[in-house]
This record gives structure tokens, sequence and C-alpha cells, in this order.
């Protein structure tokens, strides 16, 4: 695809989708959002692509929130349109067979935020600002904020985030397990590819499975999700990608998936 906003370059058995309005500082448009959604529909469709890396263009911004010139002629009905856009793009993520990495350098703002919320990992810059400051503009986050975050960092420090909009930088962040690592601005990047390729080396099925049953766990009863987990466990044991994986554990050897 030709996109105008974002950049998709396929590598060993990840994709890196970089949003590239560096000088709006990768706010989130609704072109924009219709891009992404169209490249993440894309890459699902990807066999060879294991896991997704999302970064921003530039060192000030991983995405510095939503389009505010675009938001502030808005009204209720297209803001919904548009906070629906955000959540579905939210989802889309969420529910992807394949591991999504947020790489985040700089602002990580608004809706840049909510977009790293809906990621499995969040890799962050050192010199990462964090943060939901849509109070400050007489709204609330839009794009799934105030339901992620709280399960992210709980709800007590979510409401703190939300109800100040105050940023936090990546060593807070990570104090809070609102990021999960924290390197040099000029090694997230990388460092979410290494991830990228230790999960490429796994059972994508199970990779997959494993996403889907965290995720559905969430809202299901402990005794549910359980069941759930046994029955998918079981399943499992009818796909070549565990024979290969056994057999080549048995033998020594590496395995080599090929996601059936």
């Amino acid at each position: 695809m030709d996109y105008q906003n974002i950049r998709v370059e396929l590598h060993d058995h990840h994709a890196l989708i970089t949003i590239d309005r560096p000088k709006a500082l990768n706010a989130l448009s609704s072109v924009v959002l219709s891009e992404l959604s169209t490249a993440i529909t894309e890459l699902e469709l990807s066999d060879d692509v294991r896991a997704v890396i999302v970064t921003g263009a530039g060192e000030k911004a991983f995405v510095a929130g939503a389009d505010i010139a675009e938001m502030e002629a808005l009204g209720p009905v297209q803001a919904q349109a548009l906070a629906e856009m955000g959540g579905n793009l939210g989802h889309a993520i969420e529910t992807s067979a394949k591991p999504y990495i947020a790489a985040v350098g700089g602002f990580a703002l608004g809706g840049g935020l909510e977009l790293a919320l809906a990621c499995d990992f969040i890799y962050a810059a050192s010199t990462a600002k964090l943060g939901l400051p849509e109070v400050t503009l007489g709204v609330i986050p839009g794009f799934g904020g105030t339901q992620r975050l709280p399960r992210r960092v709980g709800v007590a420090k979510a409401k703190e985030m939300i109800f100040s909009g105050k940023m936090v930088g990546a060593e807070e962040a990570l104090q809070i397990g609102l990021v999960d690592a924290v390197f040099e601005p000029d090694e997230v990047v990388e460092r979410a590819a290494q991830m990228c390729q230790t999960i490429a080396g796994n059972g994508p099925l199970a990779v997959a499975e494993a996403k889907r049953l965290v995720h559905l766990g969430q809202s299901m009863t402990l005794e549910s999700a359980i069941a759930l987990e046994q029955r998918v466990f079981a399943g499992l044991f009818a796909t070549e990608d565990q024979r290969e994986g056994m057999e080549a554990f048995l033998a020594k050897r590496k395995a080599a998936f090929r996601g059936v």
C-alpha cells in the first residue's frame, strides 16, 4: 500500500510501522487512524510477519496525541465517529494474532499513549514523556485510555494521571508498570526488534493463542478462563507445530515452526 502518513517496513519475520508526521509530532488525524487500520489488516494476513513494532518518526514524539486542529471543529456525532475509529484501531491491535510492541520516543500523549496501551509491550526511550492530558482540553480520553490505563497501572494511579493530566517520565513510567523497559533513545527500536526475533522463533499458533487467552481471561472468571486454557492447550496437540516443537526438543535441534 502507498501510505501518506505512515511507513511499513518488512524485516525478518517482523514488521515496523512508523507514523511519519514529524512536523505535527505524529498526531493521529482521522487519515492516520485509517492508514494504521489498513496496515494492521494487511499485516494480519501475512504468515511471514509474526510480530509488529509501532513507532513514531523523529526524536520529539512517538505520537503527541490526536490531531487537535481536526478535533476542535467537531460536534458530538463527528467526535463519536473519531472515537470509534481510535477504539477500533486499539481493538484490532489488542485482538491481533501477532504481538505488538510500541517503541516510544519523546512524547506519547493522549491518543499516542492510548495507541501504545493497546500494544502488548511498551518499550520507552529514556527521554519519553507519557500522559493523558485530555482533561486540560475539556474532554476525556476517547481511544480506550480510561479503561486500559487502570488495567496497566492500577485504578488509583490511573485516576491521578487522568484527573490531573500530568505527564510522567520514562523512569517513573517503568516504576508504575506503564512501560516494560527503558533504553537509550537510539536503542529502543532495535531492542523491540530483538524481542520480535525471539517471539518469531516460537510457535506462531501457540503465541497467538496465548495472547488471545490473556486478553479474554481479563473479562472471565478464573474458573472459566482456566477451562478455556485447557481446551486450547489440548487443541494445539492437533497441530504440526506441536509435533515439530517437541521432536526438535528431543532431538536437541532448533524447531522450524510453520504456523500449521
